[in-house]
């Protein structure tokens, strides 16, 4: 099994000085001064309360997180509501364009991808940004969700994700480990689909993964063949410094780091995960990342750790 060295370095993409440059240029140079934000459904409303996260069966929304934080940089600052919904058939654009990356290039069935995520109804979050003047269904900021594999096993998008991940596994220490829980384990194993905007905001980060686990384990109340998972899979993204092992010598920088994550929670997901393996992608870096090669990820996380997780997520996104 292959597992992430301890005596890497590793610092998340938004964190690094070169990331808030990134960022501010990428948002040009909008400044998140407040963020709040809030899930609410026909069903239910969620809040946050001593770190935990409450469903109510009640229409309304919630307060999930509130901070505030200043650059020092010269810009226009601006006030952003979040809102956390539940996906709906009209989001169905907006989800397909945050995860058009989501297998690299490869031509896939995204579309019937969107709509296992959308016809998932216990379980998924999307972010949008509360705007009563232009009500925008395509403008999303984040998803995240968790499918069920051997649920969803006969259908096209699976067969296909399935099919791509075990060709891009090269590691035969590795391979069988992902073969059997693609297969022979499938019924017990959730795919995390995670994605978001490169400025997505990370104090959202936590709240948001709250909604996520505590949904799985309602859901696992109700349906249990479909939602007690014994280990999560995720496919992700991070960037790779070239000729890494070569590099003795050089000067200590954040451009220096062996890996960039891409999203602050995979670091965590990274440390906690029982095997990994990475893979080339076809995708070109930036001239600010001309040091660095994009690799896909795969790790796979045993369900009892979600807990370590979440409290390992709530202290790196604090002491940032």
């Amino acid at each position: 099994m292959t597992r992430r060295p301890s005596n890497r370095r590793h610092r998340p993409l938004a964190f690094s000085s070169f990331a808030r440059n990134a960022d501010l240029m990428a948002s040009k140079s909008t400044k998140l001064k407040q963020l709040s934000s809030s899930k609410s459904d026909e069903k239910a409303s969620v809040k946050s309360r001593d770190d935990e996260i409450e469903k109510r069966g009640m229409k309304g929304k919630g307060v999930l997180s509130e901070s505030s934080s200043e650059e020092e940089n010269d810009g226009e600052i601006v006030q952003l509501d979040f809102d956390f919904f539940s996906p709906k058939p009209e989001d169905f654009h907006g989800v397909k364009v945050l995860l058009h990356t989501y297998l690299d290039d490869h031509q896939w069935d995204l579309s019937g991808f969107v709509d296992l995520i959308l016809g998932q109804t216990t379980v998924g979050t999307v972010v949008k940004i509360e705007d009563e003047e232009d009500e925008n269904d395509d403008c999303l900021y984040s998803i995240v969700t968790a499918l069920n594999l051997g649920r969803y096993k006969d259908t096209k998008p699976i067969k296909e994700l399935k099919n791509f991940v075990l060709r891009a596994c090269k590691e035969k220490v590795t391979v069988g480990d992902l073969r059997m829980l693609l297969n022979e384990q499938a019924q017990d194993v959730g795919l995390l689909v995670i994605k978001h905007v490169n400025n997505f905001p990370p104090e959202l980060l936590p709240p948001l993964y709250n909604i996520l686990f505590n949904e799985v384990a309602q859901a696992a109340k109700h349906e249990p063949t479909y939602f007690k998972f014994k280990v999560y899979l995720l496919i992700t993204r991070i960037y790779k410094l070239n000729n890494a092992n070569q590099r003795k010598g050089t000067s200590k920088s954040d451009s220096d780091e062996p890996i960039i994550y891409v999203w602050p929670e995979d670091e965590v997901f990274h440390k906690l995960s029982s095997w990994t393996f990475t893979f080339p992608l076809r995708s070109r870096p930036t001239d600010e990342m001309k040091n660095y090669k994009p690799m896909g990820l795969v790790m796979a996380l045993e369900a009892k750790k979600v807990s370590y997780f979440q409290k390992e997520l709530q202290s790196l996104i604090s002491e940032s």
